[in-house]
């Protein structure tokens, strides 16, 4: 009965565009599974780059700013790669796409060179050892990455991270 509810709604989205159903209650419209969230304080996280996470960018070896957001499947955060810096070599069980807003450089992973420019998306594969390098010694990289740690971390903590060294 429920996949027949679900089958019925999820039509009834795409005959009208993506706008939903009027008849979809609206607890189910403020919720996702169990988890209720506010809307107005959650949606958004202004001025990402006013928030720098040190504990995060110490680990990483140059600064990063996550993304306070409450996806439970998905992350985001930016990285700079300071004029003329690399960050840390490591490792993490999670996926990570990373769009390169601005800069050059080049990234080592598991061995092999990639170079890249602003415009270009970086793959780094699950507990591939990877670094990042910024070939211009007088402008910082800026970089934003995204990854599925949070859902490693909601199916049972196995977001794993190593640091080379």
């Amino acid at each position: 009965m429920i996949n027949a509810l679900m089958y019925r709604h999820q039509r009834n989205i795409l005959r009208k565009g993506h706008i939903m159903n009027k008849n979809i209650s609206e607890e189910t419209e403020n919720s996702i599974g169990n988890i209720r969230f506010n809307t107005s304080k959650y949606a958004i996280h202004r001025q990402i780059e006013d928030s720098q996470d040190e504990q995060f960018s110490k680990e990483r070896q140059h600064p990063c700013y996550i993304a306070k957001l409450p996806s439970h499947t998905a992350s985001m955060n930016v990285g700079v790669v300071v004029a003329g810096g690399t960050s840390g070599n490591h490792r993490h069980y999670y996926e990570s796409l990373i769009y390169i807003i601005k800069g050059n450089g080049y990234s080592v992973v598991e061995g092999n060179k990639v170079e890249w420019e602003a415009g270009n998306i970086i793959y780094a594969p699950p507990w591939s050892w990877h670094q990042h390098f910024n070939t211009v010694p007088d402008k910082a990289v800026r970089y934003l990455s995204g990854t599925n740690a949070p859902l490693l971390q909601s199916i049972g903590d196995i977001d794993c991270r190593e640091e080379a060294g």
